[in-house]
């Protein structure tokens, strides 16, 4: 008799089991695919709207201008070093948890930006990463995934907030006409870079502060990840973090180039951190991301005698080849690559 009672919970304990591996490969696929196919209508829309036909005839027309075709081809090229430097940023961050190659990890940064399509200011990419962990390393791993978001957006806010400076002391003409508009703006992004820089260099005190949230507490043991890096960890990934700024800020000055903005490169390089700082402040989702970094790059290109259409085609242009079209890959790797719903 109790034989047969062991052995009849034993049976329900494996089917218990089993039914709940079902269930989560189940709830994994719905959300592979979903990502999918929101991507793919996402890509769909931005190429029939305006602006993508824009840029799609402006990428024809290039070949008769050799120069342009030149500096696309370079903006192309440094896609991949762009997403390469943050992948390689990720996997020393998740080191701590779990060894991966770099291919995994520039598949997994990819993979990530396709569910960046539908979070708000692509924080959601850290889910598509973690994807690629063991599934006892992901909720650890999406901690370490913060620390490498952390250390970008403090070098957004400190160049941007650096280059308004500078527009401010050379008397550049900027899109509001008092100069407390500015002031403020600089010491606002002083202040919250600052902050953001301490909470980065001293990870144990970011932890602290978010297990004060009732909602994160249960992840105490998983935010313990962040108790584990060195000082010299942090930096490299701090420089990455420049290295990987200083690619995209690059493919942004090829294309005003490339399209005859109508400003120097001096002055592109003072105004595009400023459109890369009011894109990072403003709350969007990659939906809405191309009105504001247009809007943004419009404002303070204006003023400094840049064209608008050039403008407006430059952002377009370095937004599809950085953003969309990797976040259309990234849902098809979401879809094919191979992703495991439990430990071993």
């Amino acid at each position: 008799m109790i034989r047969s009672v062991g052995r009849g919970l034993l049976l329900t304990v494996k089917l218990s089991f089993n039914a709940l591996m079902f269930s989560g490969r189940t709830l994994l696929q719905v959300f592979r695919w979903g990502i999918f196919l929101l991507a793919c209508g996402f890509l769909y829309t931005q190429v029939q709207a305006d602006k993508g036909t824009r840029a799609i005839l402006a990428l024809q027309a290039l070949p008769n201008d050799t120069n342009a075709t030149i500096l696309v081809v370079l903006v192309v090229l440094l896609v991949f070093v762009n997403w390469g430097i943050e992948a390689l940023k990720w996997r020393m961050l998740v080191a701590h948890l779990q060894g991966i190659t770099f291919g995994r990890a520039f598949l997994a940064t990819v993979a990530g930006t396709s569910v960046g399509l539908i979070t708000l200011n692509r924080t959601g990419e850290f889910v598509g990463r973690v994807l690629f962990l063991e599934p006892h390393h992901r909720f650890p791993g999406a901690f370490a995934t913060a620390l490498g978001s952390i250390a970008q957006f403090v070098v957004t806010l400190l160049v941007g907030g650096l280059a308004l400076l500078l527009l401010m002391l050379l008397g550049h003409a900027l899109p509001w006409p008092n100069g407390w508009y500015s002031s403020a703006l600089v010491s606002l992004t002083t202040l919250v870079s600052a902050g953001a820089l301490v909470l980065y260099l001293f990870p144990g005190l970011l932890r602290h502060l978010l297990l004060l949230m009732p909602v994160l507490r249960r992840l105490k043991k998983a935010s313990s990840v962040l108790d584990t890096y060195a000082r010299r960890e942090l930096l490299a990934v701090l420089g990455l973090s420049v290295l990987r700024y200083a690619v995209f800020t690059t493919q942004f000055v090829l294309l005003c180039m490339a399209f005859h903005v109508g400003v120097s490169v001096g002055t592109a390089l003072l105004a595009i951190p400023v459109v890369y700082l009011v894109s990072t402040l403003v709350p969007t989702v990659l939906l809405t991301e191309l009105g504001v970094r247009g809007s943004a790059a419009v404002a303070f290109f204006g003023p400094l005698g840049g064209e608008e259409g050039a403008v407006l085609l430059a952002t377009t242009v370095l937004w599809l080849l950085n953003l969309v079209l990797p976040a259309a890959v990234g849902s098809v790797l979401l879809v094919t690559a191979r992703i495991r719903t439990a430990k071993a």
